[in-house]
């Protein structure tokens, strides 16, 4: 995504200046306003739909994203990576969160606002801001392989669009990893008030708590979900849910109540699944899934291709065992 123009939304704030680890003053932002917490619980990691001929679908968007709160998930995500967002132009990414935003209400729609460029990302908060938001998700910089000093600038940054940043760590794609003592610098400096974790790690759930007990840990694979969940996690930003959204929330439910007689079969049943969710196709893994279980998937755009023969009938025979087995 190139920086391109959009909206002017900003605010003029006062809050304390930050300085890096070479000395340097850190941009200011301002102080975390978090009367609470709109990213506990299930927030869906939204796929969106495209016609045929891969416009984007407006109508059939708002419509699931209020079936999935209709379904018992307490908000979405969209403009994340399930969502395509790399390949919408500007006025698409926009027109995505402000279609959530009438679906369902601000309060439950926490966009992604990743971008190349800090300014631009900034930009992205504003335009959720604007348009209702409550929160916001945020990747590190990812155009190279960013070092602490560039990290935190970009984050501080982004809050100065006066919107609670969560951090996104997702190593694997960005090269750009959001390691405990990194995360509790830049909660400390008032930057970041929750991480979506997606390292794999799940022994990083207990550095975390101990180095940032007041940093909320939410599970960011679908299939490390029980082990963050024993960890002390606070939400899921979750890719299958597009698809078995009530087997989902069950599944949080009772992993977060510590309720292991429902968590554990119920994880058991939909892990082949919820794998899919840490491999290079799970946009259209997922998509494929919706298919089967009676909503729309649909195609995705270029430079994503469809699965192989192999990776379909997979796919398939993973979901239909799960869907023969009881409510999606």
């Amino acid at each position: 995504m190139s920086d391109a123009p959009l909206p002017h939304t900003s605010q003029s704030h006062t809050s304390p200046s930050h300085t890096s680890p070479s000395g340097a003053p850190l941009p200011q932002v301002p102080p975390p306003a978090v009367p609470h917490r709109p990213w506990h619980g299930v927030l869906v990691a939204t796929a969106l739909p495209l016609r045929d001929d891969l416009s984007v679908d407006h109508d059939r968007y708002a419509e699931h994203c209020a079936w999935l709160v209709a379904s018992g998930c307490d908000g979405v995500v969209p403009n994340g990576s399930l969502g395509e967002y790399q390949v919408l132009t500007p006025e698409e990414r926009a027109r995505v969160v402000e279609t959530a935003v009438a679906a369902v209400g601000g309060e439950r729609v926490m966009p992604g606002v990743a971008a190349y460029g800090s300014a631009e990302a900034r930009r992205w908060a504003e335009q959720a801001g604007a348009a209702g938001c409550a929160a916001v998700m945020l990747l590190p910089p990812n155009a190279y392989r960013a070092d602490e000093r560039s990290v935190l600038a970009h984050y501080a940054e982004a809050a100065r669009a006066g919107l609670p940043v969560v951090a996104y760590n997702n190593p694997v794609d960005t090269k750009v990893d959001l390691v405990p003592e990194l995360l509790s610098r830049l909660h400390g400096e008032g930057l970041v008030q929750a991480v979506k974790e997606f390292s794999g790690d799940v022994r990083r759930a207990w550095r975390i708590a101990e180095l940032a007990p007041d940093l909320d840990l939410l599970a960011g694979a679908d299939d490390v979900l029980l082990e963050l969940a024993t960890a002390g996690a606070k939400g899921w930003v979750a890719g299958y849910p597009n698809a078995l959204p009530r087997a989902s929330v069950e599944l949080y439910r009772a992993a977060v109540a510590g309720d292991r007689a429902t968590a554990l079969p119920l994880y058991r049943q939909l892990h082949p699944l919820l794998r899919w969710d840490s491999r290079t196709e799970f946009v259209q893994a997922i998509k494929l899934s919706m298919d089967l279980a009676g909503r729309y998937g649909g195609p995705v755009r270029p430079p994503r291709m469809p699965l192989l023969p192999e990776q379909e009938a997979a796919v398939r025979a993973a979901t239909e065992k799960v869907l023969a087995a009881g409510p999606a």
